[in-house]
């Protein structure tokens, strides 16, 4: 079956069977579609009749907003490489103008990915009924939205007859109780990098809006005690995907979109909000907004709360539940930003440069590449070796900051040259200019000496190989990172130095995030060190997955 990269998938089947459809069907849709599924929802249409299948409004009832939760836990668990979209726009009460009638829809929305297939989960009788069906469900998908003009169709119905036999009717002639539904909405959440539980989240804020719905989405000081913070998308890439999400789910509605530097924002100070929509977690801060919405003087806002979604595929480090930081944690030893391309470094070995901040655990990873088959080039000990007498950088600082700084047998006393450099930008910068060319020319020698012993790949570590500009010696970056306190902690440990001395080590340096915006790969040893060994073997494989592939395109264009 060809692939599509945009779908709209029709679901038809009466709402009290539909949670146990939805599983088969997301799996079938998987194998059609690879980028964006769009999911509509009309419940009780009736394809196979070869008449016009219209749009029609559908109330909002409370068992929507289980579907939906229902829809996106099970697309996380069966297609999490799928953007799935659960669209609102036939979902709301009558408009009043249409008295008694349902009336079609105005005009074809437009989606921001044009749907390339429609599909169903409709169950045919015969063999004889698809084409009808396929016409049928094309027709009427373009009644709905704005398609691609060659928009194929598939029929899924995957193990729709065994649900059938299963259900004793019962539910059948069950009243759908309606959803209690507010012109003014609020929810509040960091956002990052959409996922099941943001979008069941904001559908059933969409479902319940009317006329408005604000969103806040914290920045700067909220974001402070996030795990693995400096992996959070900036404020506007967060904002421009939601936008993109709630355009397409629900664009009759107004969208306000605001930064939250306090955990509340305009949810404390908006008279015209009437509802705010948590999770089992931010339960406690819904109530607290109503305490001071209640010292304000305003009304306090209905809490309507979701379940959170579980996560089947967390792993010991991360949360039970689908969450930002757990889909962080995964991005570790994944490669974040392609490797520009360095068109005179030779292919092989291929070369990592390690960095990252003091008490980052750089030289366990360091190790640990090794332990791989890697051959660490450590930039400290090449340090050492540039200060030895006979080399250039040894007469070069002999000249620039004096004799006195030579021990009896005429090696540089280099704590003598720390306090002459200490705290003094300009004369720090002298010494560097000397050193790091001389560090750099020995780190070649050494990716020489390997490439001499048939090694492949080669791990230069060095705390400043950014500061230093040596990444024109490097294919690719790779950052360790650790949150600030527990890098003093460690410093304290092993320095035996007190925390602010640590601190003002940490300060001196580049900060964990100036490091990420240059990092292909990040690391972290947060936690034990199984944890770190794992991150470093899955950086290890995917790394050698893309030597391959390199060397497969060099061959081919020669």
């Amino acid at each position: 079956m060809s692939m599509f990269s945009t779908g709209i998938l029709v679901l038809t089947s009466p709402l009290h069977v539909l949670p146990l459809r939805i599983a088969p069907v997301l799996t079938s849709a998987a194998q059609v579609v690879e980028r964006t599924l769009y999911v509509h929802l009309h419940p009780g249409l009736n394809l196979g009749t070869g008449g016009q299948a219209r749009p029609v409004y559908i109330p909002p009832v409370v068992d929507l907003c289980t579907l939906i939760s229902r829809l996106y836990s099970n697309a996380a668990d069966i297609c999490g490489h799928l953007d799935v979209r659960v669209l609102l726009s036939n979902i709301r009460s009558q408009p009043a103008t249409l008295s008694g009638s349902s009336g079609p829809f105005p005009t074809p929305q437009k989606l921001s990915h044009s749907p390339e297939v429609v599909l169903t989960d409709f169950p045919i009788q015969d063999s004889g009924q698809s084409s009808l069906v396929t016409q049928c469900l094309q027709k009427y998908a373009g009644h709905c939205y704005v398609c691609n003009p060659s928009l194929s169709s598939v029929l899924l119905h995957p193990g729709l007859k065994e649900v059938e036999e299963d259900d004793d009717g019962g539910g059948r002639d069950v009243q759908l109780k309606p959803l209690e539904t507010f012109s003014d909405v609020v929810v509040g959440g960091t956002f990052d990098r959409l996922h099941g539980a943001h979008k069941t989240l904001l559908n059933t804020s969409c479902l319940m809006a009317n006329r408005r719905f604000v969103i806040g989405v914290c920045d700067r000081e909220l974001l402070k005690n996030k795990v693995l913070k400096e992996l959070i998308e900036p404020y506007d890439q967060r904002v421009e995907k939601l936008q993109d999400f709630l355009n397409d789910v629900k664009p009759s509605i107004k969208y306000e979109i605001v930064p939250l530097s306090d955990p509340f924002g305009p949810s404390i100070s908006d008279p015209e909000l009437q509802c705010i929509v948590v999770s089992e977690e931010t339960r406690k801060g819904g109530e607290a907004v109503n305490r001071k919405r209640l010292e304000n003087g305003l009304a306090e806002l209905v809490l309507y709360e979701i379940q959170l979604l579980k996560d089947a595929h967390h792993a010991d480090i991360e949360e039970e539940k689908i969450s930002s930081s757990s889909l962080r944690t995964r991005l570790l030893g994944t490669l974040l930003k392609p490797p520009s391309l360095q068109p005179d470094l030779p292919l092989d070995p291929y070369v990592i440069g390690l960095t990252g901040g003091s008490g980052s655990g750089k030289s366990s990873i360091a190790h640990r590449l090794e332990g791989l088959g890697a051959v660490r080039i450590d930039c400290d000990q090449l340090g050492h070796e540039a200060y030895l007498p006979g080399t250039s950088a040894y007469h070069k600082v002999i000249q620039e900051f004096g004799s006195d700084i030579l021990n009896e047998d005429k090696t540089i006393n280099r704590r003598v040259l720390g306090g002459k450099v200490f705290g003094n930008q300009e004369r720090l910068k002298a010494l560097t200019d000397i050193v790091w060319p001389e560090i750099a020319s020995l780190v070649k020698k050494r990716i020489k000496q390997a490439k001499e012993q048939g090694k492949h790949v080669c791990v230069v570590d060095a705390a400043v190989l950014l500061e230093a500009g040596w990444t024109y010696l490097v294919h690719e970056v790779w950052v360790a990172t650790i949150p600030e306190e527990e890098a003093v902690k460690r410093i304290v440990q092993r320095d035996g130095v007190k925390d602010e001395d640590a601190l003002r080590r940490l300060k001196s340096q580049w900060p964990n995030a100036k490091l990420i915006e240059h990092a292909n790969v990040v690391l972290c040893t947060l936690w034990e060190p199984d944890v770190t060994q794992r991150q470093v073997s899955k950086a290890w494989n995917l790394l050698q997955q893309r030597i391959q592939k390199r060397q497969e395109i060099t061959r081919s264009s020669l």
